[in-house]
């Protein structure tokens, strides 16, 4: 009865996906395509995790608005998400910003909605989940929903434990022993005033749960406010929480295969944070796990050759150890250890190849050595080319150092040209 409840709700809910961010803070890798089509866990892009959430939810009328260098986001989508079925009224749609209201670009998430309202009118859901495109977590969103309803709530917020000097990056708000918010702070100070450090706050995820009539005259009220910024967590959710009540959703209950107890969610908003949670997977026992065939992460299947390893002999051996390997790859006679090598990367011999992530067609060439770095789509490494060794030379030559000491390679910081995506 509890699964026939969830898929009930499911089938009449109307997900809408903000993916068009354009996710200044991961620098040159958002240079020349959106966040979230930025490539991820070795064969994914960071969206595949948002619609694998929906899909394997069973919410499956989902909406992507896109703005910012969306090309290579629109055409994964088209390739890796057509096999819905349209007929059944299963599909993903791809909305580019498109000026529905006046002249001006998306404003805010919540105007990126309000510019859309014809599209929630047409699906005619009962609810709406509005959902970022740039998180990694995996989520059944159907437990979210069954809880909004069981409440009779208008408007959930999902929030998730953070501690209090990362408050700073997020939503942070109270809430009741019924889990009504009792207060919200967008991106207040770190901690926030009277938290201790290091004690845990309740931040939002940016996942929210509305009925559809209620958001829509939320949106309709809130475009008509001269003084709204027309975001969700700078205007929406804080005018809830004066006015009508808002309801929280604590993520341990709805994610999905959790290690240890440990509800898994990474912002990979920046550099650092994009290499700590592709590195995540190379663990013995990754917290996420992306073996899991009853939640399976889904994405464009491309049609490559396996994996090859060439030469067995001593000091040209082709081998790799604690290391996701994708399809395409050929490691010639070069040691990889805990790295990410993407679709089609080739490495020559005598390269050594230490913590470091090398996205889709890049080809290195003898003797070269990577550590902690990430080398962007594309790139050729001429012989002998080191980046991570020594970070003094790397800044020379104008790669991009992190705090935490990652160097990130570019085909433009190489000279060599640049493809869309």
């Amino acid at each position: 009865m509890v699964a026939d409840l969830h898929h009930h709700l499911a089938q009449h809910t109307y997900a809408v996906v903000l993916a068009g961010g354009r996710g200044t803070r991961l620098c040159e890798l958002t240079d020349h395509r959106a966040k979230p089509a930025v490539p991820f866990a070795g064969k994914l892009n960071i969206i595949d995790f948002t619609l694998s959430n929906c899909v394997n939810s069973g919410v499956r009328s989902i909406a992507v608005l896109t703005q910012y260098k969306s090309q290579s986001l629109i055409r994964h989508i088209e390739r890796g998400w057509s096999f819905l079925a349209a007929s059944l009224g299963e599909y993903v749609d791809v909305v580019p910003a498109q000026q529905q209201m006046g002249e001006e670009w998306y404003t805010g998430t919540a105007n990126a909605l309000y510019q859309n309202l014809e599209l929630i009118r047409e699906a005619a859901p009962k609810h709406v989940l509005v959902l970022g495109g740039d998180h990694i977590y995996k989520m059944d969103y159907s437990v979210m929903l069954a809880e909004h309803v069981a409440r009779g709530a208008k408007a959930t917020v999902a929030c998730i434990e953070v501690a209090a000097e990362a408050a700073c990056e997020f939503g942070v708000m109270t809430v009741d022993a019924d889990a009504q918010v009792l207060s919200f702070h967008e991106k207040p100070t770190c901690p926030p005033a009277g938290e201790v450090p290091g004690a845990p706050v309740l931040a939002s995820m940016g996942i929210y749960a509305f009925d559809a009539d209620y958001l829509i005259e939320l949106l309709e009220r809130d475009a008509a406010n001269p003084d709204s910024l027309h975001d969700f967590g700078h205007d929406i959710i804080p005018w809830l929480v004066r006015n009508d009540g808002v309801y929280a959703h604590r993520f341990r209950d709805s994610c999905v295969n959790m290690v240890d107890g440990r509800p898994y969610w990474r912002d990979v908003g920046t550099v650092d944070a994009y290499w700590e949670a592709n590195m995540d997977l190379t663990q013995v026992v990754p917290e996420l796990n992306l073996y899991d065939d009853d939640w399976p992460i889904l994405s464009q299947q491309r049609q490559l050759p396996p994996v090859k390893f060439v030469f067995d002999e001593e000091g040209r051996r082709g081998m790799a150890v604690a290391s996701l390997v994708s399809g395409g790859c050929i490691i010639s006679g070069a040691t990889v250890r805990r790295s990410i090598l993407f679709a089609k990367v080739r490495i020559a011999e005598g390269s050594v190849i230490e913590d470091s992530l090398l996205l889709p067609n890049v080809v290195v060439g003898r003797d070269v050595h990577l550590r902690r770095a990430i080398i962007d789509k594309h790139c050729r490494l001429p012989d002998r080319f080191s980046a991570g060794i020594d970070p003094l030379a790397d800044r020379e030559r104008g790669y991009r150092i992190t705090e935490r000491g990652i160097t990130l390679v570019t085909p433009a910081m190489l000279g060599q040209p640049t493809k869309p995506g």
